[in-house]
């Protein structure tokens, strides 16, 4: 067999040894990426011949695993009636796994034989659900799923009643699903906020996440601070979107003739976008209506800072720490090194002009180049967070609803409906697209990492948070938070055994020991990027799957503005 494909190689060569001198130049795919990945997908097995009630309905649960044409398999377990009018993709209850599951059924096994008809109870230990529009919610606790079955006219058991969606197990979710970050602009059209959503694994998301895009409408507690540039009038013409040499083709409907420049260049780039935060490996798009292609361009877009580099106070020093040098940054890090009092934490502007910090008397200063601006005096103040818009955020651990953002002119805003409900919090992290804050907040005798929208003004000044959406919550108080991308959060805690939370905005999270005595955590635009510090001033980065000093002496690690 070698000798053969040897033979047939050699043969092929000379037809294709030349490398074509003409035509157009094309951009090819990004290193790693491949136009025809291959995916597995699971696969479950259909009814057993002559099973009874349970077996049917623990089947039937297994199925929800094989979703191709439309969840066939498990179609198969149910009666003719129900084939027709079950809804699989209309949620996903994510739970422990089979082992977890109790099933209770009206007819003991004993006269399943003598029996016509039967109703099934499942005990299920929820992990988190999935519901219609793809949004995924963190959802631990009990639940029943009940189950009607009847004998069919062959003598096999099926099931007549069930609710809509699927049952999957938590480790095999992901292998099912796959996680696709949407893209929306913000209230002033300049910066795109992702918003993320499940849907079954396909082998061209393209078609799934663009129909998500341009007939779905935002989660709910993102809704009041982003906005989508597809008109509800403008829909997809066809059911599929073809990848053509890159180029996704996208037919709309009638109305987007009608559209102005503007509007056509914002939804060209709000759906490129999409695409390839969804692992689609495209160029352009390319809009139709009925055959005809519209002349759509792009519209600018504020990316995040591309700056890089750990910042660290060391020595007195205060700047980026490459080896064991420290490069200042012009202007402020003068500044911080005249600070007299200890330096508790410090936030550094995206274009690395100020820096919002917390010193020793516990107050929360403003510094840049020549001044250093007191902003907030209150008692038990965390942390502040910088945003892109130049706000300094600040508010008391104790009073969580006094959340305050002062302005470059050192003017304060009061921020509205700022986490009602709890009565403390620990951490505070705007993100980058500064439509997002993330915390760490106690209701009751909880810790819950929750996340909000920034409504803002039409200056940009945020005047109140939207409804907070939970993400998980934490077994021990929060030493760090920090944002790990647009999408990711890092939750440092636990000092007595130190971890690091990995946790998805949208989606299920992962834990990792942290390096021993870590006290506090500094973000990147990945997880592969975060520095933790410990209390000896051990500055630690990841090293595989595990940590690695990587310098000394740090008497404060840095965060900046977004992470």
């Amino acid at each position: 067999m070698r000798g053969a494909a040897l033979a047939i190689a050699a043969l092929l060569l000379p037809a294709c040894a030349g490398l074509p001198t003409s035509g157009d130049v094309t951009v090819g795919l990004k290193l790693g990426e491949s136009s025809q990945d291959i995916d597995f997908f699971p696969v479950a097995s259909g009814p057993v011949k002559g099973a009874g009630p349970e077996r049917i309905v623990e089947g039937f649960l297994e199925a929800g695993i094989t979703t191709a044409d439309n969840w066939a398999t498990a179609r198969e377990f149910l009666s003719p009636a129900l084939q027709r009018t079950w809804r699989p993709a209309s949620g996903v209850s994510v739970d422990a796994g089979p082992e977890s599951r109790t099933l209770t059924s009206t007819v003991p096994e004993e006269l399943v034989e003598e029996a016509d008809s039967a109703e099934v109870q499942v005990e299920l230990d929820l992990v988190a659900s999935v519901d219609e529009s793809g949004a995924y919610a963190d959802a631990p606790g009990a639940s029943t799923m009940p189950f009607a079955l009847e004998r069919m006219d062959d003598g096999e058991w099926r099931i007549t009643e069930a609710l809509d969606g699927v049952v999957i197990d938590d480790p095999r979710f992901d292998k099912v699903y796959d996680a696709y970050p949407l893209q929306y602009f913000d209230v002033s059209w300049s910066r795109l906020v992702p918003d993320m959503r499940w849907f079954p694994r396909r082998q061209s998301p393209a078609t799934t996440v663009t129909r998500a895009l341009i007939g779905g409408v935002p989660s709910a507690w993102l809704d009041p601070v982003v906005q989508n540039s597809f008109p509800a009038d403008v829909q997809l013409a066809q059911d599929a979107v073809p990848i053509t040499g890159q180029v996704a083709e996208v037919a709309l409907t009638r109305p987007a003739v009608a559209l102005d420049e503007t509007t056509l260049a914002r939804m060209r780039t709000q759906l490129q976008a999409t695409l390839r935060a969804a692992g689609v490996a495209v160029t352009r798009v390319q809009f139709t209506v009925d055959g005809r292609d519209l002349d759509a361009g792009v519209v600018d877009v504020i990316e995040p800072s591309t700056e890089i580099g750990t910042l660290v106070l060391k020595d007195g020093v205060f700047g980026k720490i490459v080896g064991d040098e420290i490069s200042p940054l012009p202007g402020i890090s003068t500044e911080i090194a005249a600070i007299a009092q200890p330096i508790l934490s410090l936030d550094v502007a995206a274009d690395e002009s100020q820096v919002a910090a917390r010193l020793g008397d516990g107050h929360v200063y403003l510094v840049r180049d020549g001044s250093r601006i007191e902003l907030d005096s209150r008692t038990g103040l965390i942390d502040p967070s910088l945003d892109p818009y130049g706000y300094t955020w600040s508010v008391p651990r104790g009073d969580p609803s006094a959340l305050r953002a002062w302005d470059a002119e050192v003017v304060p805003q009061t921020v509205a409906n700022a986490w009602p409900n709890a009565s403390a919090i620990s951490d505070l992290r705007v993100a980058a697209d500064g439509s997002r804050v993330a915390a760490v907040i106690t209701v009751g005798r909880q810790y819950w990492v929750v996340v909000a929208g920034v409504v803002r003004d039409a200056a940009g000044v945020p005047i109140e948070l939207s409804d907070a959406k939970q993400l998980i919550q934490l077994s021990e108080p929060a030493t760090g938070l920090v944002w790990l991308g647009p999408d990711q959060l890092g939750v440092l805690m636990d000092p007595s055994s130190p971890k690091l939370i990995t946790q998805m905005v949208g989606g299920p999270g992962t834990s990792e020991a942290a390096p021993g005595d870590a006290i506090s955590a500094a973000g990147a635009r990945t997880t592969a990027g975060v520095r933790i510090l410990g209390a000896g001033g051990q500055l630690f980065a990841h090293a595989g799957t595990a940590w690695r000093e990587v310098a000394s002496g740090i008497s404060v690690l840095a965060t900046r503005a977004g992470e």
